[in-house]
């Protein structure tokens, strides 16, 4: 039986801590319950938020809908081949848990995503990233229900259409499907990623050689990094990198590194360098920024933060106020990464 609620807090389920109100509240722990739900006539005509973790959305206001938390859980080895193992988890599960499980036991592929926010269903739909590595680069496949229909589907690797920061669930299938697995393939024989960020100066000072590399040395290394560079949400209420990087023309940025000379860029492809977001709004004046209890932390320019009391449109404001800045210094757009409700 479903326990559908009224008139439910958000502020513990968003991790930038705003207090907004949802209409209804309902929990959804396994994949009967969601097929129960959306044959339930009585919630048809209001709109629908699905949560996973609330560590990518900006609540605005209150949701006068229907709130769906979505906590399947479970984590299992599916099948394995002779350089493969598939790991099959439930879009409610903690992100980092499943990294750490991986990790433990020497699957490879995700211990340069330890530490992210959030639960595994939101993963592919934001196809999320960090040094070097992206879901896009173990997503082996996904099951997820069809909401008008309430059947079934399975989504392969070509299917979610996956782009920097996005997938097929933030574009046509927006609102059509709720992700209830994921499938991973991972390595039987690690790849290492230690090129990107501070990886490398952060192994030098761990003491770990290439001789002594391993999956788990590069997750302690990137938690380390993350610890040190990211405000925990429990302390400071935030939702990770609120912008995504740019990408701009080369000839853009050839031009722009003849003014700005220290600016960094990554190649993308042959025609297109991405720039940091979170550089770009730093020496646009903002790291450190604080009004009333909406700002821009003092050691990463690319987060936005809640002090204790801001709203969700004080965070907004502040939002459009840095993208201006941004686009004059420099005559570049920045987007936000956030979801913002």
């Amino acid at each position: 039986m479903l326990n559908i609620q009224s008139h439910v807090s958000l502020k513990p389920y968003n991790t930038f801590g705003i207090a907004a109100n949802a209409r209804y509240w309902v929990e959804i722990n396994t994949e009967e319950d969601l097929q129960t739900l959306l044959q339930l006539t009585d919630y048809t005509g209001f709109p629908r938020l699905i949560l996973g973790g609330g560590s990518n959305l900006l609540l605005t206001h209150n949701f006068d809908g229907l709130v769906v938390k979505i906590n399947i859980q479970g984590i299992d080895v599916v099948r394995e081949d002779d350089r493969h193992v598939y790991i099959k988890a439930g879009a409610g599960v903690n992100w980092h848990e499943l990294v750490m499980y991986c990790v433990n036991h020497d699957h490879a592929g995700l211990e340069n995503l330890s530490l992210i926010p959030g639960t595994v269903g939101a993963a592919p739909m934001q196809n999320i990233g960090a040094y070097g590595v992206e879901i896009e680069q173990v997503f082996d496949s996904l099951t997820a229900v069809h909401v008008p229909t309430g059947q079934s589907r399975t989504f392969t690797h070509a299917d979610c259409g996956f782009g920097y920061r996005e997938s097929v669930f933030k574009r046509e299938c927006k609102g059509q499907y709720i992700i209830t697995s994921v499938t991973f393939r991972l390595d039987k024989q690690p790849t290492f990623h230690t090129s990107y960020g501070a990886i490398q100066e952060i192994l030098s000072d761990m003491g770990i050689d290439e001789s002594r590399l391993s999956i788990k040395s590069i997750s302690d290394a990137v938690i380390r990094i993350r610890r040190s560079k990211l405000p925990d949400p429990a302390e400071i209420g935030n939702a990770g990198s609120f912008f995504k990087n740019p990408e701009i023309p080369k000839s853009q940025y050839e031009t722009l590194k003849e003014q700005f000379p220290a600016m960094p860029g990554y190649p993308v492809g042959d025609r297109a360098v991405k720039v940091p977001a979170g550089w770009l709004i730093e020496q646009a004046g903002w790291k450190g920024y604080r009004e009333g209890d909406a700002g821009v932390h003092a050691k990463q320019a690319l987060v936005l933060v809640n002090y204790g009391n801001a709203t969700g449109n004080e965070i907004l404001n502040l939002a459009h106020r840095v993208q201006a800045s941004v686009a004059d210094k420099f005559g570049v757009s920045i987007t936000p990464e956030v979801n913002v409700i």
